[in-house]
């Protein structure tokens, strides 16, 4: 039987699908439940206080400053929310390395020089003319440079890829590129990718080609999920990430049964 068509894309569900598309039919399509983890929440806490800094007036984005909103997202992300019930196995170093972060995130850029015209901005634009999906993201930081271009920034907390996958990172800038091009009818000077944890900025330039590139990419994943659903057709992916994935007791690469999860969902 033909499954619902999932009713927007985004970095995180084409990313998704490519690694394992039965792991993007559990979280997409079937929206089981996955458990917080502490790297999310990590994640989700920094964010959220580099966005409280870039609230502030530029004279005030210190590094005390930025402590402080860390410590107004504790509160925010970590009392409430899907993060509630979150068990750490060491509190303190948790909330250590989440502070380390965020001071490394200095050593990148002089947050008092940043022109930010939007933080965490949601854009969407449809697909196509069709209008059968739409692109979705979020946008952790869109600026204005000297020059008064557009300057897409994504912050992250993980480790920093290898040489061999950073295109693929970058494919989620050139994402949020494209956005920014099909609603503002300008293409970015400039995307980054800002990790916080060497510190290193991995930087790129947005062209025509890599623009045309990411539309058909994102196309033919679209076509392939839909094909998919048209099946009931989600194959397993098995690699090094099914150590960290919340569905692996339910994948038949692991002797696991797909039906079973639907478990997880009235259990919720």
């Amino acid at each position: 039987m033909a499954l619902a068509l999932p009713a927007t894309l985004s970095p995180s569900k084409v990313v998704s699908f490519r690694d394992c598309a039965l792991s993007f039919r559990f979280s997409v399509i079937d929206r089981l439940p996955e458990p917080p983890s502490a790297a999310a929440c990590k994640g989700t806490l920094v964010h959220k206080a580099l966005e409280h800094l870039y609230a502030r007036p530029a004279e005030d984005r210190t590094v005390d400053a930025a402590l402080a909103d860390l410590d107004r997202a504790r509160v925010e992300v970590m009392q409430s929310g899907e993060y509630a019930d979150l068990c750490l196995e060491d509190e303190a170093a948790f909330h250590a390395s989440a502070e380390t972060l965020v001071r490394r995130y200095f050593q990148l850029e002089d947050p008092r020089t940043i022109r930010p015209i939007g933080l965490e901005l949601l854009l969407s634009t449809p697909l196509d003319e069709q209008g059968k999906v739409a692109l979705r993201g979020i946008i952790d930081r869109l600026e204005l440079d000297e020059a008064g271009d557009l300057v897409v920034t994504d912050y992250k907390t993980g480790k920093v890829p290898s040489e061999r996958h950073e295109h693929g990172r970058l494919t989620g800038v050139h994402f949020y590129s494209y956005l920014c091009e099909k609603l503002f009818g300008r293409r970015p000077a400039r995307i980054q990718l800002l990790y916080l944890s060497e510190p290193m900025a991995i930087i790129a330039t947005p062209s025509e080609q890599s623009t045309r590139g990411l539309e058909r990419k994102v196309g033919a994943i679209w076509s392939a999920i839909e094909r998919a659903c048209e099946r009931d057709d989600f194959r397993p992916k098995p690699g090094v990430l099914c150590s960290w994935c919340a569905y692996k007791d339910y994948c038949p690469a692991f002797g696991g049964d797909p039906a079973r999860a639907m478990e997880l969902v009235t259990a919720s």
